[in-house]
């Protein structure tokens, strides 16, 4: 009767579409079904009696020998459910599959080994990878209308060697889209990026054009400028709206003649740089309010894009949650599946002042505190679940997902209250610079101290 009983067993395991294996505590397998000698291409005559680590052989090197979820379930008595790996097949093909593990207890409740189930998702894997190409270019992940009528013209922008002025607010990819254009091109030179809020006028003119040995005190040697650098290339001018109308007069004359000449220099330079700019301002509105030259603006504004604020595409959020969950799985080493439905309800009603660069850090944050497969409301930052909670309770029938009273000015105040008010440390903790704090501080009455 037990006999009978055993080949049932057999029967049953041999006919689940998932592969089941079982080894001891020496870890050698003891069990290997026909959906595992499918997925493995080993034959369980071949797999019996060898180790677990020897038949799955995963990809990664913190896996299988190194970090078997196997072993691990055995010595903490826990689960693991629907990890995502690669394994090498006899005949070497990588197959991406999901593995579950748990113990095995004899009637005295003592370990004597484990049990773990595969899942092959090799078709589940390629659908997403089509999904998710179709929603990707080169590196910028969308489904947003407005960003793919960009992403249409993208190509023939990158074929000219026209200028490119890229506005919208911070943290909207600015960079990547110029970092997209550069690489379409066929410009062979290197893509070189300048932030001009983060240097003063007298510094930023040396780090466009370089200066000649003697130059200043300091120069104890020639230094190249970043035109220089980027020469045959692609030269991104970041927050250009911030820079002096001096300086703007000698990026005219670049930009007129593609010439220049270094600090202390009487030799002209010939340039030969593709020049894109970038601002989270409206350079129009500077050019009428008189505090950015008009002839500059109409050289810069050869071809605009204008990349809307991640408010206006929240149809992208699930999207770029994915993407950030399986970047940070990678640089953090860690195997998070996703977040729960109660966290992206949190995420898709959230403003996102800082944009995706905001949306990365609450994901990133969230990767510090999570130490299960799905990331929760617990795992948030507090003033992101607190703001949320706050227009709950405050704005009830509103549409915003943040309420004026939790906008940028309490976010500020907030960020300033966490940083003893300290300017430099707060920019630093809002991912922006201390000019761009100083001048938000002043346009929403912000007292520069505590009172």
């Amino acid at each position: 009767m037990k006999e009978k009983k055993q080949d049932w067993s057999d029967i049953i395991l041999n006919s689940i579409a998932d592969g089941i294996f079982t080894i001891n505590c020496d870890q050698d397998i003891t069990y290997f079904n026909a959906a595992a000698e499918k997925i493995t291409g080993v034959k369980s005559e071949d797999a019996l009696g060898k180790k677990c680590f020897q038949v799955l052989r995963a990809t990664a090197s913190n896996q299988c020998e190194s970090k078997c979820f196997l072993k691990e379930s055995m010595t903490t008595g826990q689960e693991k459910v629907s990890r995502k790996i690669e394994i090498i097949r006899s005949d070497g093909k990588q197959i991406p599959v999901t593995i579950s593990t748990s113990v095995v207890r004899n009637d005295r409740g003592e370990v004597i080994g484990g049990v773990e189930t595969l899942r092959d998702i090799s078709a589940m894997e390629l659908l997403r990878k089509k999904i998710e190409q179709r929603y990707t270019f080169s590196d910028i992940i969308t489904k947003n209308h407005e960003i793919w009528k960009i992403l249409d013209i993208l190509p023939d922008i990158a074929r000219s060697n026209s200028t490119v002025l890229i506005e919208g607010p911070s943290g909207t990819g600015k960079e990547l889209f110029a970092k997209a254009i550069h690489d379409l091109s066929e410009r062979t030179g290197k893509f070189v990026a300048l932030n001009c809020t983060a240097l003063p006028d007298s510094l930023l003119e040396s780090e466009f054009f370089g200066y000649k040995k003697g130059a200043f005190t300091e120069a104890k040697r020639d230094k190249a400028g970043r035109f220089l650098l980027a020469e045959g290339g692609t030269f991104l001018l970041d927050e250009i709206g911030d820079i002096s109308s001096a300086l703007q007069m000698k990026l005219l004359r670049v930009i007129e003649k593609m010439e220049y000449e270094p600090l202390g220099s009487t030799e002209v330079v010939k340039a030969d740089v593709r020049i894109i700019a970038a601002t989270n301002k409206s350079l129009a509105d500077l050019v009428s309010r008189k505090k950015f030259r008009d002839d500059l603006f109409y050289r810069l504004n050869v071809v605009k894009i204008y990349l809307p604020p991640l408010s206006r595409r929240r149809e992208d959020i699930s999207l770029l949650v994915n993407h950030f969950v399986e970047k940070f799985n990678i640089l953090k080493g860690k195997y998070i599946e996703g977040v729960s439905r109660e966290v992206l309800h949190v995420l898709m009603r959230y403003d996102f002042p800082g944009n995706v660069r905001e949306l990365e850090n609450f994901i990133e944050y969230a990767f510090i505190l999570c130490h299960d497969s799905t990331i929760e409301l617990e795992h948030l930052p507090k003033e992101l679940t607190n703001n949320i909670g706050s227009t709950n309770d405050k704005a009830a029938g509103r549409s915003s997902a943040k309420p004026l009273a939790f906008s940028e000015v309490e976010t500020i105040k907030k960020a300033l209250d966490e940083n003893g008010w300290n300017k430099t440390a707060t920019a630093a903790y809002l991912k922006i610079n201390p000019s761009t704090l100083w001048r938000k501080m002043k346009k929403h009455g912000i007292s520069p101290d505590r009172s």
